[in-house]
Order: C-alpha cells, then structure tokens, then sequence
C-alpha cells in the first residue's frame, strides 16, 4: 500500500499543478543506467523508447555526466553577448563530424527547425531571388517537427493544429514517399525554397520510406534550386544504423565525407535530442557557409543557444557514439530485432507488421486507430518490465538506447512475443 501511494502521489502532483498536454505511461521513474530505468517503487525496466531517441548513448552515460559536471563547475552560461572558451571548439568539432561548413546552436529540436525555416526563407528571397514575402517551403503529410505555432501550421495532426489559429502561411503539403508528388509542385510553384523532410517518419508510426526517396528528392531539389532541408532530431546520431538516416546503409562513424550511392547529403541538416546524450537540451543547423551566412547579428539568436555547458555535453555524446560504435551497434541489433519481430509475425493475429532500420522500428497492431489494444499492451509490457508507448494509436514504437547488447535484446525480444501473447484471439 505504501509504494503504491508513493506513486499515485508523484502522478496526481502532476494532475493538480501542471498542465495536461500529455498521456504518460502511468509509471513513475526516478533512476536510469545504460539500457535501464527504474521506478519509485524499485521495479527495474528496460527502456524500448530512449526519450523519444534522444537517449541514444544510454542512460546516464558515466563519461557524459562527467563532462556535464566539470563543465558545471566552471562556467554554464554567457548568453552570445561575449565569446566563451567551448562554442568554437564545439562548432570546428561538429561541422567537422558532419561535414559542413557552418553551424547554428540552439536548445530544442523545434528551435532548430524554426531556425532552418527561418534561414531557407531567408536564402530564398537573397540567394535565389524570391519576390518579398512569397517564398513557399514543401513540407510532407503526417510530418512531425514540433509544436510551436509555425511549425503546427502545417501539421497534419487535428490534435496539434485545431483552435491553435491563425496558421502561418507558405507551406505546401504532399504525400510522404511521392516523388511525382514532389516533382509536380517544383514543376508548378517557382518560389519554393526548401524541402523540409524526415527521412523516416518517428511520430507517424516510423513509417520508412522507399530506400531511393530522399536521392531522388535531393536530385529533384538541386534541378528547381530549392534547399533540402533534413529533419534528423529523431533518425540522426546513429539511431538508424547510420551515423543519419540519409547515409542509408552507410556505417560510418562520423566525419562522413564519403561519396557512397547511398549517402544523400542534405542543404541543411536539422540535429537535436541524442546529441545531448540524453543530459542537456541541445540542437543546431548545420549548412555550408553560401547558405548560413545570409543570417547577420540581430537576426537570430537564443540566450541558451551555444552555452558552455551544452557545447561540452554534445561533444562529448558524439564521441560516445563513435567510440563505442554505437552506429555499427543499432544496425546489428536492428537487422535481429526485425527478424525476430517477422518470425512472430508470420504465425500472430494481433500485429500485422514490423518495419524500421537499425533501432528505430515499430509494429503495427491488427486493430484501429481509435482502439486502445496498443496502449493496453503497453500497460502489459511496463507490467512484464519494458517500457513502450503508442503512436497513432494502432503502432507501437520500440527505440532502445543504442548500447544494448544482444543479450539484453534477447531478453527483451522474449517479453515483447510473451506480451504480444496474451492479446492473440485464441488466448
């Protein structure tokens, strides 16, 4: 009874006094390690969705928390008014590991992609020579990129969108994975300035487009002089099996320079979550100089964009993932975890499919959008120890950090196809 009302009461804190903009799992953490998260009560879990991929090095990385607290001790903020020790560092060590010229630091993922937007737009009117105020950005349909008031405008989510009007202008929306969508509006629409992509759709249920889209788009993009702009908060750093999901199949442990048929590289990359290492909000634009430096003082800025604190963590999360060879990991791991999802699959009624690329994957539930079988399997494998949640009501996503060994995953495997049992219609 006691662990029980310890947390009922950390749940009904956040009832009374906050505001109800999210549908958690009804667990309440307190510790995380690696691949694992526990509980106030003491139950131990394996974590399946990584804070929505931002916890790709694992939980409180010994050499991340490290770097965060000597940093800590010594300097956290100066806001952009004076120079610090760490931002150039930090900007010579990401554009170096990603291969661009320039970047731009912020703090979250949709401040990042509200800075991309704003430097496309931007691009477009004194590079391009768009007429003033009518520059147009593609964007594709069930698209996730945030929430804040301009990026909600071409959201396809009612949930996101309905009574948070009037909706910013200057966005057209196609079909994901339409390459004749694409190319119909670049045919037709001669101020469009970028094309804002996820390379593999997170919220929408991971759904994966064919593996040649993003090319022929980048292809199409260069033909009509149009920037394309890759959304990689969720799929990059590794996540994928890649070091982003634009190398495609390509392993690589950063300082991808290579010229692989199937490596795309975008006009503007858009980075945020796991380059934090799960410990500090971090987020950056990178793109080659022609395009980022149509920003001048005044423009843009953030207080937080840049601290010290932040530059020192992002390394540090990159190195992780290059040193472990984390990348290599997702990849592995994920080629099993699908396999072994598909063996299930061939024989269940419950899921009718698995789909994703290194370990970022979800099923699809034999029911609807509207039913609660996924989140009720959700409740049953947080019962079984691993936590998971809905998307789009009928998918379940599974995302563990990327330091998860193949033991680890065998074991998880196990309680995912004892889980995915007990809702077979013949039990």
């Amino acid at each position: 009874m006691e662990t029980t009302i310890k947390a009922s009461h950390f749940i009904d804190l956040e009832l009374v006094n906050g505001a109800h903009d999210y549908h958690p799992i009804p667990v309440v953490l307190e510790r995380g390690e690696g691949v694992y998260l526990w509980d106030v009560e003491g139950k131990k879990y394996f974590d399946f969705l990584s804070a929505y991929s931002a916890v790709n090095q694992g939980h409180c990385h010994p050499r991340i928390v490290n770097a965060l607290q000597k940093q800590a001790e010594t300097l956290t903020l100066t806001s952009r008014a004076f120079h610090n020790n760490k931002l150039g560092a930090y900007m010579d060590y990401v554009t170096d590991y990603f291969n661009f010229e320039r970047l731009l630091p912020s703090n979250t993922g949709a401040e990042a992609v509200e800075a991309a937007i704003k430097i496309t737009r931007k691009w477009g009117y004194t590079i391009k020579g768009i007429p003033a105020n009518k520059a147009e950005i593609i964007v594709c349909s069930q698209n996730f990129h945030g929430r804040t008031s301009t990026i909600i405008s071409f959201s396809s989510d009612p949930g996101s969108k309905t009574n948070f009007g009037p909706h910013a202008k200057g966005f057209i929306t196609i079909p994901y994975n339409d390459i004749d969508a694409l190319e119909a509006v670049l045919e037709t629409h001669p101020h469009v300035a970028g094309f804002l992509v996820e390379p593999i759709q997170g919220e929408a249920g991971v759904y994966t487009p064919d593996t040649d889209f993003i090319k022929k788009a980048k292809a199409l993009c260069n033909e009509f002089n149009v920037l394309l702009m890759a959304d990689e908060i969720q799929t990059g750093i590794g996540r994928t099996g890649s070091l982003l999901a634009v190398c495609g199949s390509c392993s690589c442990e950063g300082h991808c320079k290579q010229q692989a048929d199937t490596y795309t590289r975008p006009d503007v990359l858009i980075l945020g979550k796991a380059i934090s290492g799960g410990t500090y909000p971090v987020s950056a634009v990178l793109c080659d100089s022609e395009i980022m430096d149509v920003i001048q003082p005044g423009q843009h800025g953030s207080t937080f964009g840049g601290n010290p604190m932040a530059c020192t963590v992002a390394m540090e999360a990159l190195e992780v993932i290059r040193d472990e060879k984390l990348t290599q990991n997702a990849s592995r791991l994920g080629q099993l975890f699908r396999a072994e999802m598909q063996s299930y699959i061939d024989k269940s009624s419950i899921v009718l499919k698995v789909r994703g690329r290194g370990l970022l994957n979800a099923i699809v539930i034999n029911d609807t959008e509207e039913s609660k079988t996924a989140w009720n399997i959700c409740l049953k494998l947080m019962e079984n120890g691993l936590l998971a949640k809905p998307t789009h009501g009928n998918i379940i996503r599974f995302a563990p950090p990327l330091v998860m060994t193949e033991e680890q995953l065998g074991e998880c495997i196990q309680i995912i196809r004892s889980t995915l049992a007990c809702f077979e219609p013949n039990n």
